[in-house]
């Protein structure tokens, strides 16, 4: 499928060879080259792009000039010329001066993996929020390689690396883009700003959070709408949403949380996006129980999990109480799931299948469920009778003359936050 641009543009048919260059660094990062490769082919394929051939290259260090070596330039030219590639994509970040030196040999397009990363954002984004976000990623990744994409933006009139801020702002000198920037920066202030607002509401209110966190593709969105009948866009594709949902969810006993489906992860995630959609990932920080969503029938299983673990660790998020959804078991072989871990904290699941949906809310509420306490509220005090209701799990309700007695299940985290206001209405036992 073309991506179409603008719509005063051709629909363009991206023909590309993939590039992969595994330094001495990346080997020590721990990174695993093959899975980002195969997460690069996704990507393209993503974006509408039409793969061709896969090119890697081992080396000591990226070469300053060609990224690759000047050697593997001609045999990416070659390989080029053969096949009726229009475009190359790179599996790693390139500088201004190497997209330009090599587009001027190879006089092809040049894109790298966060610029394609970025270029499908621009599609998915829907929201005021997610739009300012992405193209605010999409210059500051930009602005120092200016130099870089100028031809990229205009020899096709279309295609990936084109979607977004367009080619008239791009076109225009760095001052413009500086204020486009500080704009953008302004705008996405006062959208923080608001988010936090009703985050203050949801705290509040009362409301318990519930997360949902994973690997892109993993089935946090399918299993969103299954819990909660939620009207969400689903489909088998990376990044298919980005702007995080929030749905009532239900729970054995009556008592409801809010459910939230957060923009999926993938290894290497560009700076400039983390950056730009902190707010929005933010929201797993609010949450009283993440719930990671893992893809179980991957062969990339375990190394998907651990990055998922980094980005909650570098959103401050990784001691937040966590239960694993292993997805998709329905899958996977017999001796895929055998391998899966077992236990407290984990559990094998199909977003299709009832049976374990009802596991999950059955999970969720035993997770958030605390001790028994026994509450004493005035008849006319319905706002605190409302409030039991919302942060616990009303076991049993009994009048005692003008009072009700409540018998309520409540873990420490939400009894804490709401002390000041009940516990003088303790009963003792």
């Amino acid at each position: 499928m073309a991506i179409t641009t603008h719509d005063t543009q051709t629909n363009v048919q991206d023909r590309a060879i993939l590039v992969s260059l595994v330094t001495d660094k990346i080997k020590r990062t721990g990174i695993d080259p093959e899975l980002s490769l195969q997460e690069l082919v996704q990507l393209a394929e993503t974006a509408g792009v039409e793969v061709l051939d896969v090119i890697r290259q081992n080396k000591e260090t990226p070469d300053s000039k060609w990224f690759i070596g000047k050697g593997k330039v001609e045999e990416l030219r070659m390989a080029a010329d053969g096949l009726g590639a229009n475009t190359v994509i790179f599996d790693q970040e390139l500088s201004g001066a190497q997209v330009r030196n090599l587009e001027e040999s190879l006089d092809l397009k040049i894109i790298d993996r966060t610029q394609l990363i970025l270029d499908i954002f621009a599609g998915r984004a829907k929201t005021r929020e997610g739009i300012i976000q992405v193209e605010l990623a999409q210059l500051s990744y930009l602005l120092p390689r200016l130099s870089g994409h100028g031809k990229n933006l205009s020899r096709l009139g279309g295609g990936i690396g084109t979607r977004g801020p367009g080619e008239s702002k791009l076109e225009t000198d760095r001052r413009h883009i500086r204020d486009r920037i500080t704009e953008l920066k302004r705008q996405l202030d006062e959208v923080v700003k608001t988010r936090e607002l009703h985050r203050e509401r949801r705290r509040k209110s009362g409301a318990v959070q519930v997360a949902l966190v994973g690997y892109t593709n993993a089935g946090k969105s399918t299993l969103l709408k299954q819990l909660t009948d939620a009207d969400v866009y689903i489909e088998n594709q990376l990044f298919a949403t980005l702007d995080p949902t929030s749905r009532v969810l239900q729970l054995p006993g009556g008592k409801e949380v809010v459910l939230t489906d957060t923009v999926g992860f993938i290894q290497n995630l560009p700076h400039d996006l983390v950056a730009s959609f902190r707010a929005t990932l933010e929201e797993v920080n609010e949450a009283n129980l993440v719930l990671h969503v893992v893809d179980s029938s991957s062969p990339m299983r375990e190394e998907q999990m651990d990055v998922v673990q980094s980005i909650l660790q570098d959103l401050g998020a990784a001691g937040k109480p966590q239960i694993v959804l292993f997805n998709k078991t329905d899958l996977c072989q017999p001796e895929q799931l055998e391998m899966l871990p077992t236990g407290p904290g984990f559990l094998k699941i199909s977003a299709f299948n009832q049976d374990d949906l009802t596991r999950i809310t059955g999970i969720i509420s035993d997770e958030l469920a605390g001790d028994t306490l026994i509450f004493r509220i005035p008849g006319d005090r319905g706002d605190l009778s409302s409030l039991l209701y919302r942060v616990g799990e009303v076991l049993e309700q009994n009048y005692d003359g003008n009072d009700v007695l409540y018998n309520v299940r409540l873990n420490k985290e939400d009894y804490d936050k709401w002390s000041y206001k009940l516990a003088e209405f303790i009963e003792p036992q």
